[in-house]
């Protein structure tokens, strides 16, 4: 069927992966950095990233490429088709006060998630716009068009053409476009922006949003989250659990989900599916604040708390350090309780940190179980997935076999699973409904085994102590 190509544009580099388009075998890679940037970007650094990725017949006999890049950053054209200012990116705090507005001025978090399946926090467009309206009034005046970081770099691929397009999973992360029904909310634009921009066209899964001059087919591209769950092969009864400082626990459904308090925020994927996701503000955090409390690092708070047992001696860790949004708490601060003597050891405190840690995760997990979200078994991605406690108490916690990948650049690989597919489609050898058969990746599986009993003993001690501490923080949604 040909070769592939898929690009990532991440926030701090561009990775490439060249693939078979049949058998999704990597052929060659690419990768270059991105310029250092804060809560800015520019857009042109991003190119000639692309560019040096590309450098040394990376490209060479390709004949479809897919974009993925970072999500929630928001470009603003003018009538021209010139950017207004640099790139706002998702990572910018400033818009926190201008989100809190916009929910306000629809009339609560319940009427936002309703609208688009998402409340405004400072990281969607739909804040940004309206922090841009409100700071710099005069590039706001100038904005004719909306663009996020892959619509752009497909569009400068193609040359620029008039038509300007997206995908369903990364209009559904600006909080203009709504993932229930399919469309944009233009209203929503002018409320935030005071008003109206031209959107982007919304590409299906399998359709190209063009050919380049020298007649490459660029596919629809999606954002970063959306392209590795697709590129790790996540389906129906698959959730991921992705651990940063933060986390965040996401599946693949047959619908979109509504949630009144905003737990859930309703995404789309990159086949069709719906991608519910529930963040949580502490995961790594909790681990790196305990080792230092401790003295030492990741790999030893590991060892120490596989010398522990299960429930770690009575001691709990609500581990709410910068407050939480699973459950709503944005003014919490996290707790220990069941201090005994014997329990006050090293390698107590540090497996109540993991604990504390995967229990929130899996209360996260919960959420998407209370709403009928199959969950047969659990990706777990990130550097931590690779500590020894980690993957010994993962599974007896969320109740299912856990999956660590091996690590590759998933969102590059689906990327290039989503060029293979339009390429198909398109020469007539696949169906539009239908995306290539990769084989899925390589990786360690974990199953609960016999501590699947000790595992839901020490979930039931920490819901014990998150209830008493605070009381009907699940049933409570914000309004």
């Amino acid at each position: 069927m040909g070769i592939v190509a898929g690009l990532d544009s991440s926030a701090e580099s561009t990775r490439i992966v060249v693939c078979d388009a049949e058998t999704g075998a990597v052929l060659r890679q690419g990768y270059a950095p991105h310029p250092p940037s804060a809560a800015e970007g520019d857009p042109q650094g991003w190119l000639i990233s692309l560019g040096d990725a590309a450098a040394g017949g990376v490209l060479e006999g390709v004949e479809a490429i897919g974009v993925s890049a970072q999500q929630h950053g928001l470009l603003t054209l003018d009538a021209g088709g010139v950017l207004v200012r640099p790139a706002l990116l998702g990572n910018d705090k400033r818009m926190q006060a201008a989100a809190a507005d916009l929910i306000d001025a629809l009339g609560g978090r319940a009427a936002w998630a309703e609208a688009v399946g998402s409340v405004p926090q400072a990281a969607l467009a739909v804040a940004k716009l309206r922090w841009l309206a409100r700071n710099e009034p005069e590039s706001a005046n100038r904005v004719a068009a909306l663009l996020q970081a892959h619509d752009w770099l497909v569009w400068q691929l193609l040359g620029r053409p008039m038509r300007r397009t997206t995908d369903r999973g990364d209009a559904s992360g600006t909080g203009f476009w709504s993932a229930a029904t399919g469309s944009w909310r233009p209203d929503l634009v002018e409320l935030a922006l005071g008003r109206q921009a031209a959107l982007p066209e919304v590409l299906g899964p399998a359709e190209p949003a063009g050919h380049t001059p020298e007649g490459l087919l660029i596919s629809a591209g999606t954002g970063e989250t959306m392209a590795a769950a697709f590129g790790l092969g996540v389906g129906p009864g698959d959730a991921v659990v992705s651990l940063g400082a933060s986390g965040s626990v996401f599946a693949v459904h047959h619908q979109a989900l509504t949630d009144p308090g905003g737990t859930i925020t309703s995404f789309a994927d990159a086949t069709g599916m719906h991608l519910p996701v529930v963040h949580t503000l502490n995961a790594v955090r909790v681990l790196r604040g305990t080792a230092e409390l401790l003295g030492t690092d990741l790999a030893g708070l590991s060892e120490l708390a596989l010398r522990s047992s299960p429930g770690s001696y009575g001691l709990v860790l609500l581990p709410y350090l910068e407050g939480e949004r699973t459950p709503y708490l944005p003014h919490t601060a996290g707790t220990l309780t069941g201090l005994r003597r014997e329990s006050m050891k090293p390698e107590h405190l540090a497996r109540a940190a993991f604990e504390g840690m995967l229990c929130g995760l899996a209360d996260a997990l919960d959420v998407l179980r209370g709403r009928g979200v199959m969950v047969r078994r659990v990706f777990l991605l990130g550097a931590a997935a690779e500590l020894p406690a980690v993957r010994a108490l993962a599974p007896q916690l969320f109740g299912t076999p856990v999956v660590v990948p091996q690590p590759a650049d998933y969102a590059a690989l689906g990327a290039a699973r989503q060029a293979a597919w339009a390429l198909g489609a398109h020469q007539g050898t696949l169906s539009p409904q239908e995306p290539p058969h990769w084989p899925a990746p390589a990786g360690q599986v974990f199953e609960p085994g016999e501590e699947l009993a000790a595992g839901q003993a020490v979930r039931q001690q920490y819901a014990t102590v998150r209830e008493q501490t605070h009381p009907g923080a699940f049933q409570a949604a914000p309004q």
